[in-house]
């Protein structure tokens, strides 16, 4: 069965009400198995355009995932992120098909 993700792009507008987001999110994340991937650290943009910080987030599956966004844990600390930052957030469903040939993660 495929992964759950959450990709979010975000731009930090109030430093404060962000930190506090990024404790009150510790909560839903703990309690639907969520796992960080990408949280901020370098990066180079190569195409298009790019928010100042990246967020990969991987759930045991896609219905997990959209189970966290969509809780009451989470939704408390989203209108915390919402205070201090704008951004985008996707939840994907991962891919678990055919790789090409020698490639193998």
């Amino acid at each position: 069965m495929p992964k759950g993700y959450w990709i979010g792009q975000v731009e930090i507008t109030d430093p404060e009400k962000f930190a506090a987001y990024s404790e009150a999110n510790q909560i839903a994340y703990r309690k639907y198995g969520g796992r960080y991937l990408i949280r901020g650290g370098n990066a180079d943009v190569v195409e298009g355009s790019f928010r100042s910080r990246l967020v990969v987030i991987e759930f045991e599956d896609y219905e997990t995932a959209l189970a966290c966004y969509r809780s009451p844990e989470y939704q408390i600390a989203a209108s915390l992120r919402k205070a201090g930052s704008t951004g985008d957030v996707v939840v994907v469903e991962g891919y678990a098909g055919v790789q090409p040939e020698g490639v193998s993660l």
